[in-house]
């Protein structure tokens, strides 16, 4: 058994993407995440969109602030076309917070901020997911 686990969500058949072009980011949440969640990492989007047909849906998608930055942020909605009722966190650094900006202003639900710590990446995918006791997410783009 894992030191900090909950039973209940590493049981409840949830699934993260995590796509990102760093490696390591992709590793490091990974790891930060599978104990809890079932957990990919995928090195395109283009994988996810393969691997996530049918029944492999993911319910999180972790997206590196690279492909907003690369492709723009219409991304966004080739994602939720492809995966309907799917959440997305943009994974950035501190300086590419205006970028996960305009993501989010494009329909992703919200941000990763590097340093990433377990305790912190649980939290928010906890919360994006509305369990585990987390308050519940609301998007800001509903107050406008």
């Amino acid at each position: 058994m894992q030191i900090g686990v909950e039973t209940s969500k590493a049981v409840d058949q949830r699934r993260v993407f995590v796509v990102d072009h760093d490696e390591l980011t992709r590793a490091a949440l990974q790891f930060m995440l599978h104990d809890e969640i079932e957990t990919h990492e995928l090195a395109s989007l283009e994988e996810a969109f393969e691997k996530g047909v049918g029944w492999l849906k993911p319910d999180v998608l972790l997206l590196g602030v690279s492909y907003l930055a690369e492709r723009g942020t219409g991304i966004i909605g080739e994602i939720t076309a492809a995966f309907p009722g799917v959440r997305i966190l943009i994974v950035c650094a501190k300086a590419d917070e205006a970028v996960a900006v305009e993501g989010i202003k494009a329909g992703a639900h919200g941000a990763l901020v590097k340093p990433l710590t377990l305790e912190g990446v649980r939290k928010k995918v906890d919360t994006i997911l509305g369990r585990g006791g987390a308050a519940p997410l609301i998007q800001l783009g509903m107050f406008k």
